[in-house]
């Protein structure tokens, strides 16, 4: 146990390892990889966005996963949703918008340095979401509820996604808040934090860069003693850094896989995904994380994103063939 500062129970009994609520949209690269966005001579298409990353990433850990989010009903949508179908990610909680909502687009260039990213979110379907009797249910029957934070941006939609956290925290299910933090998709600071510090109360474990965090507030040791004090953990990021595990009077200090990266994004999504399946079935947070940052520097060594999510075999093969640094501790 001495490792295991903070122990999650989990049910064995319930069909679901995680839901997850967020964005599921339509990710275009330009081509051939490499290519800026205004030279490109085709794009390459995938499913992408935050929520359906991370299901991804869980899925291919092994997990039973479902993802809540609405789509567009257009071909997008039903792109996005066949993708998700052919991941073997759940679409039973999946709802569909029927007026002018328009399911996400990104346009991402697969460049290690010189990376731009545009992403398209006017009047977004993912945010007409429903706690309905569905989802009701459904977080009844699951272990874990992963929540991200551009589920909250919306009045309608924040209401709702703090329905599902107050239901799940209830009825032991346990909350996971990926801040998620996009400068661009929010009106002012003040408006995120209030929606940030309703969803943190709520919360398990919440996970952030050191901008997001400091968005929940401006002072990170605070916040560090505030999660402790609220029997909280709390995961900070730090990029090439590695991160860092805070969980009552002591921390854990971890490093990355050093791989070649071809593009900046998508790490987030696979170490936080990854990081969840392998706590549950190893209940050990030295090697979840392990496991999570070997994800992480797969996915950014790799083309696509959601396509990159590396498999439990994978993420072991490179583990055995490399280190982690520098050497993760406690203290």
């Amino acid at each position: 146990m001495s490792n295991q500062v903070q122990n999650l129970i989990y049910h064995e009994s319930r069909d679901w390892n995680a839901l997850v609520v967020g964005r599921a949209g339509l990710d275009l690269y330009p081509q051939p990889p490499g290519s800026k966005t205004t030279s490109a001579e085709l794009f390459a298409s995938d499913v992408g966005g935050s929520g359906a990353n991370i299901a991804i990433a869980m899925k291919r850990a092994g997990g039973n996963i479902g993802l809540i989010s609405a789509l567009s009903n257009d071909p997008v949508g039903l792109f996005v949703k066949n993708r998700l179908v052919k991941e073997g990610i759940e679409i039973d909680l999946m709802q569909t918008t029927h007026g002018n909502e328009r399911t996400s687009l990104a346009i991402a260039e697969e460049r290690p340095i010189d990376c731009e990213v545009v992403i398209y979110r006017n009047n977004p379907a993912d945010l007409q979401i429903i706690f309905d009797q569905n989802v009701k249910l459904a977080i009844l029957n699951s272990s874990n509820l992963v929540v991200t934070g551009t589920s909250l941006i919306s009045d309608h939609s924040r209401k709702q996604v703090l329905k599902m956290m107050k239901h799940a925290k209830n009825n032991d299910c346990k909350v996971w808040l990926d801040l998620d933090y996009r400068h661009w998709n929010w009106p002012d600071e003040e408006t995120t934090r209030s929606a940030y510090q309703k969803a943190e109360e709520l919360s398990d474990v919440i996970i952030g860069n050191e901008e997001e965090f400091k968005i929940l507030n401006s002072e990170l040791t605070i916040q560090v003693q505030k999660c402790i004090s609220s029997n909280q953990i709390m995961i900070l990021k730090k990029g090439q850094n590695g991160c860092t595990l805070f969980s009552g009077d002591r921390h854990l200090d971890a490093g990355i896989y050093k791989l070649k990266a071809l593009k900046p994004y998508g790490s987030g999504d696979a170490f936080l995904g990854n990081l969840i399946m392998n706590y549950m079935s190893l209940g050990d947070w030295e090697k979840a994380i392990d496991a999570g940052s070997a994800a992480a520097a797969i996915v950014v060594s790799k083309q696509g994103c959601a396509s990159a999510m590396p498999t439990a075999k994978e993420i072991k093969s490179l583990q055995d063939a490399m280190t982690i640094e520098p050497k993760t501790e406690w203290s």
